[in-house]
């Protein structure tokens, strides 16, 4: 109970921090839960980068924003070899992927290697130089950003290396209400003898290890399972179950879905108290996991239907028992 009592303690003060965006806050949270990474798309100024920053301050780990650009190198992030001429040997310079909180921000910018190295880095938790392999730290997220504006320049993620984030997080301007919010606590933040929400003690490692051995404990019935089992199926089978997601899915969901669907679903459960995962909980948490993981055909595309059109259509149409 004290490693739940952690999280919503941070989940509430993020909350604080980031004003109108307590979806995004969530997801945050659920990767954290669910040992995975997440790709979060939106307009500039929607503090996705305050997000990580404000997640770095209460989880013990520290924290490394990598600005991704087109020059940027894959040694850039992982490190390199460098020659000591005092002892004639090369020592490991290790790069900022060490760190245990990494924002890759526009990760689009950069071309096919960097991304690689870093999507190799989440696959495997280590990365290679050399002839040499260096682990990663057992605490290790990613949050990378992109921008759907300005498409010009940039390197899109191919679908391959989209399916190694465990969640798409979309996330969206704020209403007028928390516009105003905003409004306020950026004057707060401008007294420099204002008072800041003070940030809760430390999550340490060893409680958010805990956290997440909770969270695989949680109890999932069998029919919960083949349910969870049954939509990603229905993502490469879907003319049995209606003829518009046959025109519109062209590749449904791999196995990494079903894993992600079953983590993420019961990271969500657990982080609003039940004792158990329902079939609500799945559906709640489907967009967000099954998003950049479902390839549309030309024909949906040219219709102007969407993947999470497709994820509806979906949740209708595949029975919960």
């Amino acid at each position: 109970m004290e490693a739940k009592s952690a999280i919503q303690q941070l989940q509430a003060f993020m909350e604080q921090r980031i004003v109108g965006q307590s979806a995004l806050v969530e997801k945050i949270i659920i990767a954290l839960l669910a040992d995975g990474h997440l790709l979060v798309e939106g307009a500039p100024g929607l503090a996705k980068t305050r997000a990580i920053k404000e997640l770095a301050k209460g989880v013990e780990g520290d924290f490394h924003r990598i600005q991704f650009t087109p020059d940027l190198l894959p040694a850039d992030l992982t490190g390199t070899d460098i020659f000591r001429p005092q002892t004639g040997t090369f020592e490991f310079q290790k790069g900022p992927i060490f760190h245990n909180l990494i924002l890759a921000d526009e990760i689009n910018r950069a071309p096919a290697k960097v991304q690689s190295a870093l999507l190799e880095a989440m696959a495997e938790r280590q990365i290679t130089v050399g002839s040499t392999s260096y682990t990663l730290p057992p605490l290790f997220l990613v949050m990378a950003t992109q921008n759907p504006i300005e498409q010009e320049g940039t390197y899109p993620l191919p679908e391959a290396q989209l399916d190694r984030f465990l969640l798409q997080v979309i996330v969206d301007y704020p209403d007028a209400k928390a516009e105003s919010e905003i409004l306020k606590l950026s004057r707060k933040e401008s007294h420099h003898d204002a008072d800041e929400v003070e940030a809760p003690s430390e999550l340490s490692k060893e409680r958010l290890f805990e956290a997440r051995d909770a969270v695989l404990d949680i109890y999932m019935s069998e029919e919960v399972e083949r349910y969870i089992v049954e939509l990603i199926i229905a993502t490469r089978n879907p003319q049995k179950y209606s003829d518009d997601l046959a025109k519109w899915i062209d590749f449904g969901g791999s196995p990494r879905a079903t894993i992600a669907l079953d983590r993420c679903a019961r990271a969500y459960a657990w982080l609003h108290d039940s004792e158990f995962v329902t079939p609500d909980h799945v559906q709640k948490i489907a967009f967000d996991v099954l998003r950049h993981r479902i390839l549309l055909s030309y024909e949906a595309e040219a219709a102007g239907v969407t993947t999470d059109d497709v994820i509806k259509l979906l949740l209708q149409n595949v029975p919960v028992a």
